[in-house]
């Protein structure tokens, strides 16, 4: 365990918890030492080490067991949005698959409310696409505007259902937004989509689907450096 202390202890000892759970050391089904010990191990009180099995557990790490050890979850099973955006933090301990089966969700997610928004409030999905050109060409402001769009469809598409939803995203897609805009390809490929976009609005809505689906597909292609077949 990397025992270095942060400023908060509840923090450091939420964080080499999570760490041990990501890294194997207490894999799921396995159980935590006893607080008293915890507590030895991370140098922290055991009100602090009962502060943080509250919230693992709230989260969906752990099981706490009165009167037994705490118990690790599978938390691809037990975990929710919460946990999620929590495993994004730790980005060296993520599973292989996590990223893509995050983004792929969020191809399954993005595409009906684009559909809903453009068919209820174009208009405001347009006001808001009318200043991708004068976007700043840094990656904060690219991650920035791109959640604008998405939470401006969301917030135009109906349904008070889909807000919710992309609110629990937010940390994880602006974590991962934050590092995929650092990529130039990947600012060009946003600036076409946004272009795309604001043409099918105008000029063909039915094809919003499709130029949102193939933008969001080729985020994913891009993340994972992959380039397109080339043909024969």
């Amino acid at each position: 365990m990397n025992l270095d202390l942060p400023l908060r202890p509840s923090r450091h000892s939420e964080k080499i918890i999570i760490e041990s759970i990501l890294n194997g050391t207490y894999p799921p089904g396995s159980v935590l030492p006893p607080e008293r010990k915890l507590a030895e191990i991370l140098n922290v009180t055991r009100p602090t080490i009962r502060e943080t099995l509250q919230r693992l557990s709230s989260e969906g790490w752990v099981t706490i067991r009165h009167g037994k050890s705490t118990e690790v979850n599978n938390f691809r099973e037990k975990g929710g949005m919460r946990l999620l955006g929590t495993m994004v933090k730790y980005g060296g301990y993520l599973p292989e698959d996590f990223i893509l089966s995050l983004m792929e969700f969020r191809v399954a997610l993005i595409v009906p409310i684009a559909k809903l928004a453009v068919e209820r409030k174009p208009m405001a999905i347009t006001s808001f696409l009318s200043t991708f050109r004068n976007l700043d060409p840094q990656a904060e402001a690219f991650a920035a505007y791109d959640w604008g769009l998405q939470e401006t469809m969301a917030a135009h598409s109906g349904n008070p259902i889909f807000p919710m939803m992309l609110n629990d995203f937010a940390s994880i897609f602006n974590t991962l937004a934050s590092l995929y805009f650092t990529l130039e390809i990947a600012r060009e490929a946003s600036f076409s989509y946004y272009e795309n976009l604001l043409h099918a609005i105008h000029h063909d809505p039915d094809s919003v689907e499709r130029v949102v689906e193939a933008a969001m597909k080729k985020s994913i292609e891009i993340f994972n450096g992959l380039t397109p077949s080339q043909p024969s």
